[in-house]
């Protein structure tokens, strides 16, 4: 069973969907088992993607970030009684369902510390099953981090919930140990993964977009107007168009003033069959730096500028910084971001490929190997090995 609590986007989400579609193609082989799971979310619209074979949702109700902390998305309840609501949900799919292995996507206990009671009543059902806390390569800055964890309690206690901790990243490009962004009394049980990058399952493109293109896209769009408002007056290179994909979140007002202020040789969308799909046609790609975007964008050859979100959170200004200054992919800081500066970079890098090279993007594989291991299982190839020699051939 894989949980996210999906309070604005579809990253949450779209990253356990990622590892859902890996360990259904890779555990059978791994264990000799078939496998079965239920993806729990927060965001309705997630079950628009596709799931694995054997696999389902599970939809909580929803909840969206208000002014003084968490609020119900929909229902016209309070908080306290929402929160009742998705912990008793979560106590009767654990109980019923009686998984072996349980990723908890990000935040420990959930929302509101949702999840303790169900995680305690499986550890006293089903001490046998393994529950892992996935987080992605950045939490924050080390200040904010650090007061997040000091929020969960003792982390003994935290210890006592958890088998291990997946960091979905390469540490030699951010190390969130090192940093201080996950305390080192938890070192212990990190296991760094490799970003959940090669591999990722994708559709046909919608193809209502000429090609040559060049892409710009936001995510869920929630927050993405700015970015998508400067980026659609930017001028079209010759002999391409221009597609902005808004996100299924972004408001209509927001997706109309865009598409009025869009430069001849732009269309601007709400949403597509398939971001990944438009990315790897792409001739060049703008995108916000959220996790799973970069994501798929280095599963690409595709040369990339990432305009991060710098509020509230700093997660994606300093994945975007860490990624340029490997060399990854460009960064505009949304201070500089204006049309002529996305014009001229059009100009520069359109259609030239931009192979990525050291750095461990093999993360869906490997998260497949982690979960046998953790299960009880062999698995012939150490992963140790595995990075080291994939590293070699990158190198080379």
């Amino acid at each position: 069973m894989l949980y996210s609590h999906d309070s604005q986007g579809l990253g949450h989400t779209r990253r356990n969907l990622a590892l859902a579609h890996s360990l259904a193609a890779n555990l059978p082989g791994l264990t000799n088992r078939k496998v079965t799971g239920l993806l729990v979310t927060g965001e309705s619209q997630a079950t628009r993607f596709d799931s694995p074979d054997g696999w389902d949702w599970v939809v909580l109700p929803g909840i969206s970030k208000g002014s003084d902390g968490y609020v119900p998305r929909n229902l016209a309840i309070n908080q306290s009684k929402l929160i009742r609501l998705r912990s008793q949900i979560m106590e009767a799919v654990l109980s019923e369902f009686r998984p072996h292995l349980v990723v908890v996507d990000r935040h420990a206990f959930g929302v509101d510390r949702e999840l303790i009671s169900a995680l305690s009543d499986l550890k006293k059902a089903r001490p046998s099953c393994k529950v892992v806390l996935g987080l992605r390569e950045i939490l924050d800055s080390p200040k904010v981090a650090r007061r997040e964890w000091e929020a969960l309690g003792s982390l003994d206690r935290l210890r006592g919930y958890f088998d291990e901790l997946w960091v979905y990243g390469d540490p030699d490009i951010h190390d969130p140990v090192a940093s201080g962004e996950i305390p080192g009394k938890l070192a212990s049980m990190v296991r760094y993964t490799g970003y959940l990058a090669t591999g990722r399952q994708s559709r046909r493109r919608t193809g209502t977009t000429a090609k040559p293109y060049v892409l710009t896209m936001a995510g869920g769009g929630s927050d993405g107007r700015a970015m998508l408002l400067t980026a659609a007056q930017a001028t079209v290179p010759h002999g391409y168009e221009h597609l902005i994909v808004t996100g299924p979140q972004m408001p209509k007002e927001d997706r109309v003033l865009i598409e009025k202020s869009a430069a001849p040789g732009t269309r601007v969308t709400s949403m597509v069959r398939d971001g990944l799909a438009e990315m790897r046609e792409a001739s060049a790609i703008v995108s916000m730096g959220g996790y799973n975007s970069v994501c798929e964008i280095m599963s690409t050859n595709t040369p990339a500028l990432v305009v991060p979100r710098v509020h509230p959170r700093r997660e994606q200004l300093i994945r975007a910084e860490s990624l340029a200054r490997h060399e990854l992919m460009d960064m505009c800081h949304p201070d500089q971001f204006a049309p002529q500066v996305l014009t001229d970079w059009f100009e520069t890098v359109v259609g030239t490929p931009a192979p990525r090279h050291n750095v461990d993007l093999n993360g869906l594989h490997t998260v497949g190997e982690y979960a046998a291991e953790l299960l009880g299982f062999t698995v012939p190839t150490p992963h140790t090995d595995l990075r080291s020699d994939w590293k070699t051939l990158a190198a080379v």
